[in-house]
């Protein structure tokens, strides 16, 4: 039956433009690795214009993004997922997803534009290839800021589900709860600002 109910899920997602993943290996959780602070990477985070990471100042909470730190892709502080604080928008991505590829754009567009009362945030999610990732980010024009979680150490824990495709949002509001998270490709601008206002309500 879960089986069943898994290849149904996987079918959904490919019929709405979404890339699956490998299931995290949850023996090997925390344990990844891959490096994604060297000094070439920081190098070529230089010349991205991705923003520094910035760790929140909160504690954990129910409903709140789990407790698990990430570094910051291409070097730069760790972050404690669960002390940051909306409204916020977190975006998953990695480069192997096309789907991702196509909506980078679309987030930085909505982080240019309201960026300063609605931060945004991306995860590179279980991708092995940081200096790639990177160089997307670059052509992507991204500037807002990168984590890195190439062990899927976010799935699986409360409240997140088992992250079995990619891109994945999740919107956090003032309190640190999770209040939407999606398995969804954003294809325009408006289409996020309509779940931001809808699920965070700000009005932007």
């Amino acid at each position: 039956m879960r089986r069943t109910l898994a290849a149904a899920l996987l079918t959904l997602l490919a019929l709405q433009g979404c890339d699956s993943v490998s299931p995290p290996d949850i023996e090997k959780a925390g344990s990844s690795d891959v490096d994604v602070d060297t000094p070439q990477l920081r190098k070529l985070k230089a010349g991205t214009g991705v923003a520094a990471c910035a760790p929140g100042s909160g504690a954990h909470v129910d409903g709140g993004l789990p407790d698990v730190t990430l570094p910051c892709l291409g070097g730069g502080k760790d972050v404690n997922t669960s002390s940051l604080r909306g409204p916020m928008v977190v975006n998953l991505w990695a480069v192997w997803c096309g789907p991702c590829r196509r909506e980078l754009p679309i987030y930085q567009q909505f982080f240019a534009k309201h960026g300063d009362r609605v931060p945004v945030l991306g995860v590179d999610f279980q991708d092995t290839q940081p200096g790639p990732a990177l160089e997307l980010a670059k052509d992507s024009g991204v500037t807002y800021p990168l984590l890195a979680d190439p062990q899927s150490d976010l799935s699986l824990k409360d409240p997140l589900p088992n992250i079995v495709a990619l891109p994945y949002l999740v919107l956090i509001d003032a309190d640190g709860q999770v209040v939407e998270q999606r398995f969804e490709e954003i294809k325009s601008l408006g289409q996020l600002e309509q779940l931001v206002e809808k699920h965070l309500q700000v009005q932007l």
